[in-house]
Order: C-alpha cells, then structure tokens, then sequence
C-alpha cells in the first residue's frame, strides 16, 4: 500500500539508548504540527502513515487510521488503548487529535493515553544515539514551545524540565550539552543560549513515538477515560503553524 505513505518498521538495536517496545496494541495520533501521523502497534511491530500535510490533518486523518487497521486486519475493539498526542502545538491541529481520539475510544470502549508531543520530538533525537535532547517547535509570535528530555532505562522520553512557552533566548535547561530537535532550531538557529552539540531543525514528531510512549504508559497502568482527554496548548492565544 506504498501509495498510502504506509511505512513499516521493526525496532533496531542503537548504539546508545536501546528500545524495547511491549507486546500490545496501540493506535496512536499526532497532528500538533505540519506533520499528519498515524501509528499502529502491533505486538512489538510498529506500522506507521508520516506525512506533511499543513492543514489538512482534518481531511485525512481518519482515512489513514482505516488503511491502518485494514493492513493489520484489526478493529478498534482489538486495541488495548488509543494514544494521541496533545500538545503543545498548533491550537487546531491539536484539537484535531484530541477530537479523534476521544470519538473513537468512545466508540470502541477504549482508555486513551495523553502523550506530550514535544516527548514524542525528542525520541527519534533519542533514538538516534543522542543522551539528553532539547525538544522546540517554533510557536510563532517570536517564542517557542521546548523542553528538555533524557531517555529512560528503556531508551524513552523522560522529561528532565516543565514545558516551557516563551522566547527562545529565555529557555533553561540543567547543565550540560544538549541535542536540539524541532523547528524551534530552524526559526531561531541563534537565539538558544543552551551548549549544543548539533541540531535538527527540521523534526517533526511522529505517532510511531507517540506508541511507544504509550505503551510504557499502559504498562504502569496510566491511561484515562476519553471524556478526560485534555488538549495542553501552554498558550491561550490561538495560532496555528
């Protein structure tokens, strides 16, 4: 189903930070940036629909949930949780999500999974090798959304600071060198005053991440009902990116 932007993956081993994704089954969301994703978890095996797609998250999100579930020949009833990213991003694209999530597990009985989506940015950074990540997308209006992560013993996203909305220039995170991951990077590349040992601005978060965090949150039993699904915007002011 190549013409669907269906990608298929299987957890490799890193050179630093290894991963060990649970057997259970997840259908995870994120559309809090440019990017439209859609994840699957399947016992271990992730399938996964990353695209960008600026404001169409609407149209096209719950096709891509249906091809999904199609491949992997599930029902929603099948799921053990539906996870969804919420936040911070842009106001609709997060609502978008949020909305989804709790209209399918409403229908499917499901709990659902919150994960922070600036969580879900650091983890490819994670993934990838680097120990202590620096999550920012660019929030408009001369600020970003950031914050700081290192990885569990499981090689995941573990928050190391508050989420923070504000002028680059006014972000803090503790001592030490830090990778930077997101657009904040690209719309701010001089303004952080972190000490950085690379960058990649152009990071989008995916809802492969946003699965895999959910499932360490199923594990520990951490989900909620659908009616207290919460969108977290850090900003009141709506923008969208």
């Amino acid at each position: 189903m190549a013409e669907l932007g269906l990608e298929h993956s299987r957890p490799e081993g890193r050179s630093h930070n290894a991963v060990t994704i649970p057997r259970m089954k997840i259908l995870a969301l994120e559309t809090a940036t440019e990017a439209l994703s859609v994840a699957l978890l399947v016992d271990g095996t992730l399938h996964a629909h990353h695209e960008v797609a600026p404001r169409r998250h609407g149209e096209l999100l719950l096709g891509a949930v249906d091809a999904l579930l199609i491949q992997s020949k599930l029902k929603l009833a099948d799921l053990d949780a539906l996870a969804f990213g919420r936040g911070p991003g842009a106001f609709t694209g997060v609502r978008i999500a949020v909305s989804a999530a709790q209209g399918l597990a409403f229908g499917a009985g499901l709990q659902v999974v919150p994960i922070s989506t600036l969580a879900a940015l650091a983890q490819a950074a994670l993934d990838a090798g680097a120990p202590r990540v620096v999550a920012a997308i660019d929030a408009r209006m001369g600020e970003v959304y950031a914050a700081a992560f290192t990885a569990d013993s499981e090689g995941l996203a573990v928050t190391a600071g508050d989420e923070f909305l504000g002028p680059a220039a006014a972000f803090t995170a503790p001592a030490g060198t830090w990778f930077g991951a997101g657009t904040g990077f690209g719309a701010y590349p001089d303004a952080f005053t972190l000490e950085m040992d690379g960058t990649d601005p152009d990071a989008l978060p995916t809802a492969a991440a946003v699965a895999r965090l959910a499932a360490r949150e199923v594990a520990h039993g951490r989900t909620v009902a659908p009616e207290q699904a919460m969108p977290v915007y850090l900003r009141d002011t709506v923008t969208n990116l």
